[in-house]
């Protein structure tokens, strides 16, 4: 059951997308029908005004949503209507592109350089260099430096090699890129001439990207028990990942159903849960609060044994892999400080650190064990961009 994607329904009108590595749930968003998601949405944004202490501006989109524009991510704005000056200035109309969700009492921020992602490129306007994927091997990087500089891109775009372009053909490369192109001057040459405030590329549903992002070698199998997510799936494995098309599987078992199969309930109230326990018996309290979110590493009912300090360090090393889990898992984001139990052996503390560095780097969204204060707590962060999983839970009635 290695990285199998499931996808149903858990209650009325609301969609649970969840991914599972070695039988564990690693990952769960719940999509409202009533309410989608705007994140990847790119708009024609109208600004509304400039505040130049915060080097921000405020852009109105769809619906009358208010959003915020980093001036820092507008150095190459795509204008859809001619304008005076080269500075973004109140009343210019351009494309946007939402790159974070509102978060609690923050508006949606944007960016004026948008991307368009695919399972192996993100293709970006403004940004004009090509990067890739640090978590590609040397051998690999160098085959797809290669490969990059066989295609002319336009003279206002860049790209970024994702980390599943590892090991995949030329032709598959040079297909999704041709694809993204083809979107890319739709957007130039076409979307700008829509009337302000339109919607001119919205994004994949959660389920797709999800599946997009995953990994053809270890994606082992893709099930939904709706006819309809089935169909919308089928179509677009066959247009864009044909090659695992075949791991699309439509669940009809009406005795048993799949978010039974798969305790979806279950694992749902777990990750809403203030206590996590681990199987030594220790636990973990996770508070999120305004600025952070805090979490506690408890011995609860572990027994130490002889050597006191050899089982704290198997606690530790095993609250560490949870609390990455759990960051995945519950979608947490911003600052993240974690008080492990007290270790006194020399160098202890550092080894701690490397391995929760090590456990990071398997997270999908960018994430970092920065280091240990004065006080023994390990500060980690993590990119926002979706709302944590309570969030989600709360606009979809669920809590």
């Amino acid at each position: 059951m290695d990285n199998t994607r499931i996808i149903t329904y858990i209650k009325d009108g609301v969609l649970a997308d969840a991914l599972y590595e070695d039988g564990r749930m690693m990952e769960l968003f719940l999509i409202s029908k009533e309410q989608e998601s705007i994140l990847g949405n790119i708009y024609i944004g109208k600004v509304k005004n400039i505040v130049k202490n915060i080097q921000a501006a405020f852009v109105e989109i769809e619906h009358g949503i208010l959003c915020y524009l980093p001036l820092e991510d507008a150095r190459y704005p795509v204008y859809t209507k001619p304008k005076k000056g080269k500075e973004l200035a109140q009343g210019d109309e351009l494309l946007v592109q939402v790159s974070r969700e509102a978060v609690k009492t923050k508006a949606p921020s944007l960016t004026a350089c948008f991307g368009l992602t695919g399972k192996y490129l993100v293709l970006t306007c403004g940004n004009r260099t090509v990067g890739y994927s640090g978590k590609l091997s040397g051998v690999e990087k160098t085959r797809l430096k290669a490969w990059t500089a066989l295609h002319e891109l336009p003279e206002d775009a860049g790209m970024i090699v994702r980390t599943n372009a590892a090991g995949v053909p030329e032709e598959e490369l040079d297909r999704e890129l041709g694809r993204m192109l083809e979107q890319y001057q739709y957007l130039k040459t076409q979307a700008v001439h829509r009337t302000v405030y339109s919607c001119v590329y919205r994004s994949r549903p959660s389920y797709l990207n999800s599946v997009l992002g995953s990994k053809s070698s270890s994606l082992k199998e893709i099930l939904t028990d709706d006819m309809e997510i089935y169909a919308e799936l089928k179509k677009f494995l066959e247009e864009e990942m044909p090659g695992d098309g075949q791991k699309l599987r439509l669940y009809e078992d009406r005795q048993l159903p799949l978010k039974a199969l798969y305790r979806m309930e279950k694992n749902l109230d777990n990750a809403l849960s203030e206590r996590v326990w681990l199987k030594s018996g220790a636990y973990l309290v996770i508070e999120p609060t305004e600025a952070l979110t805090v979490i506690d590493v408890n011995t609860g009912k572990c027994i130490a044994g002889k050597d006191k300090q050899a089982a704290i360090r198997k606690i530790n090393r095993e609250a560490a892999l949870e609390i990455s889990r759990q960051m995945r898992l519950r979608n947490l984001s911003g600052m993240i400080l974690a008080d492990f139990v007290d270790m006194t052996e020399p160098g202890a503390d550092e080894e701690l650190l490397e391995f929760m560095r090590e456990q990071l780097k398997k997270d999908p969204q960018k994430s970092a064990a920065v280091d240990m204060t004065a006080l023994g707590l390990m500060e980690m962060t993590r990119k926002k961009q979706k709302k944590t999983l309570k969030e989600q839970a709360k606009e979809c009635g669920i809590l």
